[in-house]
């Protein structure tokens, strides 16, 4: 098996910021950008852009609640590349997110 050159074995990773960002919403909706950029390790301008990007292709909207924004995602979008279409983005998000994870899960677990 071949080795990866020096100069680039460890700079990719298979997703995408647009993949990260998403999932990090979708992990926590009420989150604050900035908190998400500092989490995935890029800019909060970066996110901002790709948040954008995001609502524009309708997978996710953007609902004002206060001071502060909530995200809600469309997991009946298909994923862009012609390759993923027909899949859906919730089938991604499945993937990363876990029930357990999730804070309908965390109150269910303490009333039990």
């Amino acid at each position: 098996m071949s080795q990866p050159s020096s100069g680039r074995g460890d700079q990719w990773t298979f997703l995408t910021n647009h993949a990260r960002v998403l999932i990090a919403v979708a992990q926590a909706p009420d989150t604050r950008l900035r908190d998400v950029a500092e989490h995935i390790g890029i800019t909060e301008r970066a996110v901002q852009l790709i948040v954008a990007d995001l609502e524009a292709a309708g997978y996710l909207t953007r609902t004002r609640v206060g001071r502060r924004n909530r995200y809600t995602i469309d997991p009946t979008v298909a994923l862009r590349h012609p390759t993923e279409a027909d899949h859906p983005v919730g089938d991604l998000l499945a993937t990363f997110i876990h029930r357990e994870d999730t804070p309908a899960a965390d109150s269910g677990r303490a009333a039990s």
